[in-house]
């Protein structure tokens, strides 16, 4: 059975549609459209060479540089002003295709199909692009939203566990952010690597239609909404310090409880705060567990001085202020911002390494005393990985 709603946006707004067996329906639906597909799918759509543009959605391939290639393909495929282009693929296919879209003759209309569990949950809304520009991450990028999100839950049978778990916890943040009660509700729909097609179904729009109050109240990024980033920023800092070996989705879940230690070591929680922020924790825990072993079977060490030096160079800090979304109080988020000295990089670090002891992954602990006297080295066990 199908679900859809509108998101309102300022360009307008556009519809969404949940349900199973929607990508046949597209396909036939669409005769004349161009296709820009994670190559992964590329025999999956029975759909003409001349009318596909495959790429690789490696996030090398999710950059400026990269971009001219895309328009050039677009227009050796004959894309004109009145094209409709249909894009299947996760969030670095989805990058792409927006920042594409949104600049090719000014802006074309298009279609999103996300194919991953993350990209169904939250990004598939919101019209965002993030896009590399010369080894800085998401540097650039604009606000273009689709004309349609086509969620066909079928592609979940094409995920391994990792993926599923990374898009729950993007699914648990939107509602966390939210309100501890639009939590509970998640949780009642009982999320999990096993659930059934009707129970993925239910958990999306609760997350979707969450995330759409949060765009529709605060489209552009300035105040509401970036409370989203719970988790990310801390979560981001791991991905690079491992050179991406561990993938978004399970970094922002870590990232959520280090924001959590890190609330803690502040004494920012009232009872009240510590007991939510621990169901909150003690699902991502839970989820990274799979029949008694980890999720993620052969963890990277964590070089703890490394994911620090990452965590300071975080473009959402600003000079002399870590910007970090943290739960505060009854366990309400806030976008708190913390000067940068040695005692508050001193909780940052303890507040990671609790976190990855929780979850049983190596941490390499900080050099040194150099955290004492502000500065954040490299270990030498980096260095000579470097």
């Amino acid at each position: 059975m199908q679900e859809s709603f509108e998101v309102s946006a300022s360009g307008g707004s556009y519809r969404v549609v949940v349900g199973r067996g929607l990508l046949k329906q597209i396909i036939a639906d669409n005769p004349d459209a161009l296709f820009l597909i994670d190559d992964y799918f590329a025999t999956l759509l029975p759909v003409p060479a001349e009318r596909k543009i495959l790429v690789n959605a490696a996030e090398s391939n999710k950059a400026l540089e990269c971009m001219a290639g895309i328009i050039l393909k677009l227009r050796e495929l004959g894309a004109n002003r009145a094209t409709h282009l249909v894009v299947v693929g996760g969030g670095v296919i989805q990058d792409i295709a927006t920042f594409s879209a949104s600049i090719y003759m000014r802006g074309i209309r298009w279609t999103y199909m996300p194919s991953t569990l993350l990209s169904m949950a939250d990004s598939c809304i919101g019209g965002k692009s993030s896009i590399n520009v010369l080894g800085y991450k998401n540097l650039v990028g604009n606000f273009y939203p689709p004309k349609e999100v086509v969620i066909d839950v079928d592609f979940a049978a094409t995920l391994d566990p990792e993926m599923i778990v990374g898009g729950l916890f993007e699914a648990g943040k939107i509602c966390y952010a939210r309100g501890y009660d639009d939590f509970q509700a998640y949780l009642s729909d009982d999320p999990g690597v096993r659930m059934s097609t009707d129970t993925l179904q239910r958990v999306l729009v609760r997350s979707l239609k969450t995330k759409k109050w949060f765009i529709e109240t605060d489209e552009f990024d300035q105040k509401e909404r970036l409370l989203l980033n719970f988790g990310h920023t801390f979560g981001h800092a791991i991905e690079a310090s491992t050179h991406f070996g561990v993938s978004h989705g399970v970094a922002v879940g870590i990232g959520m409880m280090v924001a959590v230690e890190f609330a803690k070591a502040r004494g920012w929680l009232s009872q009240t705060g510590l007991k939510r922020t621990e169901v909150l924790a003690s699902h991502v825990r839970s989820l990274l567990s799979l029949d008694g072993r980890g999720l993620v079977v052969s963890p990277p060490v964590i070089h703890l001085d490394l994911a620090l030096e990452k965590f300071d160079n975080d473009k959402k800090h600003l000079s002399g202020v870590y910007r970090m979304v943290c739960p505060r109080r009854d366990g309400e988020l806030e976008l708190v911002s913390e000067p940068k000295n040695s005692d508050v990089l001193r909780d940052i670090a303890f507040a990671y390494e609790n976190a990855l002891k929780a979850i049983t992954w190596e941490v390499l602990p900080v050099s040194g005393d150099k955290i004492g006297a502000g500065v954040t080295p490299v270990h030498p066990a980096v260095q000579q990985q470097m």
